[in-house]
């Protein structure tokens, strides 16, 4: 019969922690993807804009969703490993 050592439980709470707040970054992230896409709507309409402004803003907006994915995938394999897959 195997045993885990008695703080193997602190340690999974404390990856369970890490988990959420990797969740929760990704919703900042995401939060902030709406924001800069929602800036480069703004100035899509705005003459005095750079050219080069509109097409940064996407990409980094398409930067901080591949953040965000990236960040659910550790979240994901941090609570799998703490032993809680849910």
């Amino acid at each position: 019969m195997v045993t885990e050592p008695a703080h193997a439980t602190s340690f999974d709470a404390e990856l369970r922690d890490r988990a959420e707040a990797l969740r929760s970054d990704a919703e900042l992230m995401e939060e902030y993807a709406r924001r800069l896409r929602a800036t480069a709507g703004t100035l899509a309409g705005c003459p005095a804009a750079p050219e080069w402004s509109r097409p940064t803003l996407e990409r980094q907006a398409a930067a901080c969703v591949t953040a965000a994915e990236q960040l659910r995938t550790a979240a994901e394999a941090l609570r799998t490993h703490a032993g809680t897959g849910d």
